[in-house]
């Protein structure tokens, strides 16, 4: 697996549930250099593809978890324990799963 890959990727669609955002992507980083790498990839490919950049960033990696709120496209990075604590999947249990890639 390289650096910039995150892992256990699932994509929750939020419409049916909440007019917050309409999309969660959540993954996983084994590290902090990887947790770095993987949101400045995604950054970077979204800014250069589709022209976007996010409303805000939160969090930082040595926290474990970093936030691209892209409005209505929310993208979640944490490290394995912080994932596990915050259980997004569980929480947001209502929203239909749109894709897992392990």
């Amino acid at each position: 697996m390289g650096e910039k890959q995150s892992t256990d990727v699932v994509i929750l669609d939020l419409r049916p549930v909440t007019t917050m955002a309409d999309f969660f992507v959540i993954g996983s980083a084994d590290s902090t250099r990887q947790l770095r790498a993987v949101v400045e990839a995604v950054e970077d490919r979204l800014r250069e593809d589709a022209g976007i950049k996010p409303i805000a960033r939160e969090g930082e990696p040595e926290s474990g978890w970093l936030l691209l709120d892209y409005g209505t496209l929310m993208i979640h990075v944490f490290d394995p324990m912080r994932r596990a604590f915050y259980d997004l999947e569980t929480l947001w249990g209502e929203a239909p799963l749109v894709a897992r890639m392990a």
